[in-house]
């Protein structure tokens, strides 16, 4: 079983001036990855504090998966790859690129995403747009390889290679 947080970042959303779509959009879809749960869902401003403590937080709670949404973009407030990146260890740029790349066949918009993906301990954090239609397309990009991803976070030894 695969324990994943979902956090939006949205200053109206916190505020209960916005109903979060793209959260309850990433908890249907996530359903994808098999063995996954949605154990935490948060809603939080873009205030970078916030951010990485919600992060921090999960990670301490051992979460295997924690997508983000919103925040990723140019506008001064959008903060949450720099509080992803105060609270990862190592980077996986690989998914970032992947997601993007994926992302320019649909709108030129992908280019100007800002989101990161990386490792906190064991666990894996990805920064999805804010969107729930760009969150939920940027997240089944990426769905196929995280069962392998998640699975060698937790220590599985056996060999990455195809015989």
């Amino acid at each position: 079983m695969y324990r994943i947080g979902i956090l939006t970042v949205s200053d109206r959303g916190a505020r209960g001036e916005r109903e979060d779509r793209s959260g309850p959009a990433l908890a249907e879809a996530i359903r994808e990855l098999p063995g996954a749960e949605v154990v935490a869902q948060a809603v939080v401003p873009d205030e970078r504090s916030e951010i990485e403590a919600a992060l921090r937080r999960w990670v301490a709670e051992g979460l295997d998966l924690i997508l983000t949404t919103g925040g990723t973009g140019f506008s001064p407030r959008d903060v949450t790859p720099e509080a992803t990146r105060a609270v990862i260890e190592r980077e996986a740029p690989g998914l970032a690129e992947a997601m993007r790349a994926e992302s320019l066949r649909v709108t030129p918009h992908a280019m100007l995403s800002r989101a990161v993906a990386g490792i906190a301990g064991s666990t894996l954090i990805v920064n999805l747009p804010g969107s729930p239609k760009g969150a939920c397309e940027n997240l089944r990009t990426i769905l196929p390889a995280l069962p392998h991803g998640l699975d060698k976070l937790r220590g599985d030894p056996s060999e990455c290679a195809r015989p």
